[in-house]
Order: C-alpha cells, then structure tokens, then sequence
C-alpha cells in the first residue's frame, strides 16, 4: 500500500504532479489570462457586467490611485462589502500596486473591525457605505489614512445606479447616516487613478498578499498570511484537480458565497476567473429569488455553496422548472453536506454535489471530491495534487489506514504564519505539518472523512464561530459571574450558539443579555438559546466540562 493511497484513486484525468513554480506572482500569472479571456464577461453584479480587459483597466486605475495618495508596497488595505464589482477591482488593483489585501466581514460589529483593524495595521480601507457608519465610530482608533465608500448602485450604468441607491438609502433605509472625514467614492477613486501611471512593481513569491483573519484552533482572531507562492500553489493545484471537468471560456458561475471569504476568493474569484469564466456575484445570498433569477437570466453551469444555501434554493418553488442542462459542477464546503440534500439535488438537476475541505491557513483549499461523481458521498474527498494529508495521535505519530485521529495537512499552499503571532504560529505548524485540529479517518482508497472538528467550534451555516470569542464577551457584562458556549443542533443552519450563564447579578434577563450580544457580535454568532445555571460542571481543576452541556447532535 503506497503512502498516498489517494492517487491510485484519482480519475485518469486528474494530474498526481503539477508544476507550482511557473508564476511568481499572482498578478504576473493573472497579466496573461486579462490579455487571454480579454473580450470575455469576467464579472456581473446586479444585471451590470465587466469584461476581463475592463476589468484589467480598472485594476491599474485602483492601483495608480492608491500609489498617487502614498500608499505602497506592504501597506494593508481592507475590503469591506458584499459581492459587488467594486470588489474585484479594488482586489486586483491592490495587488498590481503592491498592497496586502484584509478581507472583512462587512456585517463585523464595531468590536469586532477595531480588532481587526488594529491588529493587521490597515492604512486604508474600502467600505460599502451601508458599514460606514460603524467605521466612523472607530475610525480614531485605527491607522487608516485613506477611507474609500461606495454603494451598492455606484458601479451600475445611468439610472439603474440612482435608482438602486435611492431604493437602498431612502425606502429600504439600509444606510445609517455616518460622518468621515474625507471619505473618496469609488469612482472618484478609479477617475483620479485614470489620470497617472501606475508604479512598476515587482512582487517575490514569498511576498505577503493577503491577511485572511480565522480563529485557527485557539479561537483567537488571528490574521494567516497566505502568500504569492502559497496563493498560486493552490491555485493550480486546484485547477488541476477541477479543470478536466469544465470547459475554459464557457463557464457560468454563481457566486452566492461572500469573495471576503477564503472558499469563495480561491474557488471562484481566482480559481474559476483563472479559466476565463464569468462569474455572477450575488449580492444578498439570503435572497434564494435573486439566485432563482440569476439562474434564468443564464445558463449557470456552476456554483460554490454550503449545504443551507442548497437546502434553500431546492425549497423554493421554481427551483424545480429551471434549465440545469449546462450544470457541470456543484461545490460544497464550509460545512458538512447532508446526505439528504445531496441525492436530492443530484434528482433535481442530474449534477452531482461534490464536497470538498479546506483551512484559511492552507489558502483554503485541502481535499475535494471528483467532480464527475465518483467520489464518496460523506467524505471530504481526496487531497489535491502536491498535498500530503496524515491522520496522527496524542503525541503526532501517524496512525494507520482506519484510525481516527487529528488531520494534519503539508503542502505548498499552507500560510507563512499568522501576522505578528509567531508563537501561535508554532502551535499549529510542528516540521512542516499543518496541525488541523480537525478529527478525521482515511480509508484504504485515501479518502478522508471528517469525524468531529475543532473541539470547541461552533459551525453556522459554514461560519465558524469560536467558543473563546463569545465567552470573553459576555463575560465583560457587569451581571454575568460564569459563561460557556456550546453547539446546538439547528435544522437550518446545522448548529447555532447557546450559551450556559451564572449570574453574577439576580436581576439578569435572557432579553438584556440578548441585547448587550446584539450590540457587540455579528448575527451569526450571537447566542439563539440562553440558559442560565447555578452552577456549571467542571472537573477537578476547575476547567468548565463543556462534553456534559452539549446536546448531542
């Protein structure tokens, strides 16, 4: 039995070896496909479309701006908002100028971006303005120097971009008023940029390109340096395992998944856009009529969810009647398929639902299932090419075919380390592995399965959610003497958050806890259930045992 048992099971098709060193940089390699897939849609939001070669156009005009008001090389710029074109742009255009690019989560609480922010020392930032107003609050705390708002309509042609914003600001009243100073819109931006050259920069592989934040294992938002090298590794990594499948030029992908988040950014802004395909971003994917739309509007032939978007697009009344005839690839990652949903799917649009594994820190991607359906349904698939994956003990030996134990992942794709935290950065890479600190097994045909995660994570509709984040917070409530978070089973979005209180003051209510959480935690993190206790279970020196307050599953 060879040490990799994954590649006797690999389709013909599918590469065991690719070559990861063609490109140094991200922007050299994606200089050449602007230039390939020129003509060709690259991007649509909203009904509005960009071709590569605009796309290309506009990136230089971002870059030539940011370069014109002082920034550079090593300089972090942040961007906060949800699937617009704005985002492509504003993301290559950083790279082009040499920036290192922060994603956030627009929908972060005040606490939660100040953290951010701070932490990876961001000097500029580009904002949907329905945030903005959360910005100025912290604005003072930070070091950004340059503040760039745009709407949601601001990139759409005449009148659909002043009729969207006045929909958006004056009826739907989605934008909280908010004072910065000296904020530049988008276009501005691109319209200064327009006017100067861009400075000639020439990036290193080993060069920091992106800070993508995570909780890692420890729940601590920490920020994963992911690099040229190890950006473009899995990049091509990636498309070797996938490209055999679709068809360069042709392909039509809905993009429901935030790009701020790693799956979304690797799998379908780079990954997908690297083959010339033109991406549909979905602004609102909570909206499943939108996607219905899109659906209508073109002959989709792929997408990258997770199983609740699934769930909600098979529950919907004209899913059924859609045309799937073009569909070639449906992905699924950031939490665990139900075998339900699967079949399900597979009935419906004849295209089989492929699950895959990833980490932030291995820039995301890890293992994937074959895209023509000859995997295993409940596995997380095979690893990509030029990835070892192991399962180890206690103590970090390798265990054998069918033990369980903790996935440990090596490949050229993993993070150069977390931004200014070595000593995390230790923690989770031991000689070169990659401890996921994920459960797992591999069978003997090498595909892995997923037995438990991270011990204490909370997943939410793919998000994690990190036990320690929500305890400190809660624990700052003057009426609150213990906390513990745990999982709770949810038929919609497969856990949600409960937390276990002992009140510190008698006089505490589930309502105001509920409303101090509303204020300093995201949506998806914020406690469903609150339950509070004299006392909570713990052992013997003192550690809070949360195996006795979970709900088993």
């Amino acid at each position: 039995m060879t040490s990799k048992p994954w590649l006797e099971s690999y389709p013909e098709c599918i590469p065991h070896s690719v070559d990861i060193h063609d490109y140094e940089t991200l922007i050299s390699f994606f200089a050449e496909k602007f230039k390939a897939y020129a003509t060709l849609p690259a991007f649509t939001s909203m009904g509005q479309t960009i071709s590569f070669a605009e796309l290309d156009l506009m990136s230089t005009q971002f870059g030539a701006f940011l370069h014109g008001r002082g920034l550079g090389p090593g300089d972090k710029i942040a961007l906060m908002m949800p699937n617009l074109l704005q985002y492509p742009i504003a993301f290559f255009g950083a790279m082009k100028a040499g920036l290192i690019v922060v994603n956030t989560n627009p929908l972060y609480t005040k606490r939660e971006m100040l953290h951010q922010f701070e932490d990876a020392e961001v000097k500029a930032i580009v904002i949907a303005e329905n945030f903005a107003s959360n910005l100025q609050e912290i604005l003072p705390k930070t070091s950004i120097e340059l503040t760039i708002v745009t709407s949601i309509g601001e990139m759409l042609s005449f009148p659909k971009s002043v009729i969207t914003n006045f929909v958006i600001r004056r009826i739907k009243k989605l934008v909280p008023k908010y004072d910065l100073p000296d904020p530049i819109s988008f276009k501005t931006a691109l319209s200064q940029g327009a006017k100067s050259s861009i400075k000639p920069f020439r990036g290193q592989p080993e060069d920091t390109i992106l800070i993508q934040y995570t909780g890692g294992t420890t729940g601590v938002a920490k920020g994963a340096m992911l690099t040229n090298a190890s950006v473009m590794a899995n990049l091509i990594q990636l498309k070797a395992f996938v490209e055999p499948y679709l068809k360069e030029r042709e392909e039509i992908v809905l993009t429901p998944l935030p790009l701020y988040h790693a799956l979304a950014l690797a799998a379908n802004g780079l990954m997908l856009a690297s083959l010339g395909a033109h991406n549909i971003l979905i602004v609102n994917p909570r909206d499943i009529s939108s996607l219905i739309k899109e659906f209508k509007s073109h002959k989709i032939s792929a997408m990258v969810g997770v199983n609740t978007l699934y769930i909600g697009l098979l529950n919907h009344p004209e899913f059924k009647q859609l045309d799937f005839s073009n569909m070639r690839m449906a992905a699924s990652g950031g939490m665990a398929v139900q075998e339900a949903t699967a079949q399900q799917w597979y009935e419906v649009t004849n295209c089989p639902m492929i699950e895959g594994y990833g980490m932030t820190e291995c820039s995301p991607f890890v293992s994937l299932n074959p895209l023509d359906g000859s995997g295993k349904l409940g596995s997380v698939g095979l690893p990509i090419p030029e990835t070892e994956v192991r399962i180890v003990d206690d103590n970090l030996n390798p265990l054998a075919i069918g033990e369980t134990g903790e996935i440990q992942i090596r490949g050229p794709q993993l993070m150069k380390g977390y931004y200014n935290r070595p000593d995390e950065t230790n923690k989770i890479i031991v000689d070169g592995w990659l401890c996921s600190g994920d459960i797992g097994v591999m069978d003997k045909d090498g595909y892995f399965k997923i037995v438990d995660r991270k011990k204490d994570m909370i997943l939410v509709s793919g998000f994690n959610v990190y036990p320690n984040e929500i305890e400190d917070v809660i624990a700052f409530h003057p009426k609150v003497l213990e906390v513990a978070a745990v999982a709770h089973p949810d038929e919609k979005s497969t856990e949600v958050v409960k937390v276990f209180v002992v009140k510190k003051d008698e006089t505490l209510t589930a309502e105001e806890l509920s409303a101090y959480c509303k204020r300093e935690l995201t949506a998806y993190k914020r406690p469903k259930y609150i339950e509070f206790r004299e006392e909570l279970p713990k052992s013997t020196v003192g550690k809070i045992l949360k195996k006795e307050l979970r709900v088993p599953a």
